[in-house]
């Protein structure tokens, strides 16, 4: 005779779980038969294996952008300004008019 360890039903000896509760029984631990809870376990962790990949690659992607945005940065702010003719006002290298005054700005 044979019962659960959970609620104390008696159980047939080759049952798998118990009628009763639903517990695994020795017998299912034995045949590793899966419960839905361990399919979803496996399934959480597999899901989980794959979103820290997709992290690692996210996380890669996004450092280069930012250093590549570093980069461009100091490009622009790195170079000297370009001096109005008219109002003496400066402006990045790059601007075709003053931002001071708008005129037109002799890029040399």
């Amino acid at each position: 005779m044979v019962f659960c360890v959970n609620c104390g039903a008696e159980i047939p000896e080759k049952a798998l779980f118990c009628p009763k509760c639903g517990i695994k029984t020795l017998k299912g631990d034995e045949a590793i038969v899966q419960t839905p809870a361990d399919e979803l376990k496996e399934s959480l962790s597999k899901m989980g294996n794959e979103l820290d990949k997709v992290f690692l690659v996210a996380s890669r992607e996004i450092q280069e952008a930012f250093q590549s945005a570093r980069e461009n940065l100091k490009k622009s702010f790195g170079s000297e300004p370009l001096v109005c003719s008219e109002c003496g006002g400066t402006s990045p290298k790059e601007s075709n008019f003053c931002r001071k005054c708008g005129s037109k700005l002799n890029a040399t």
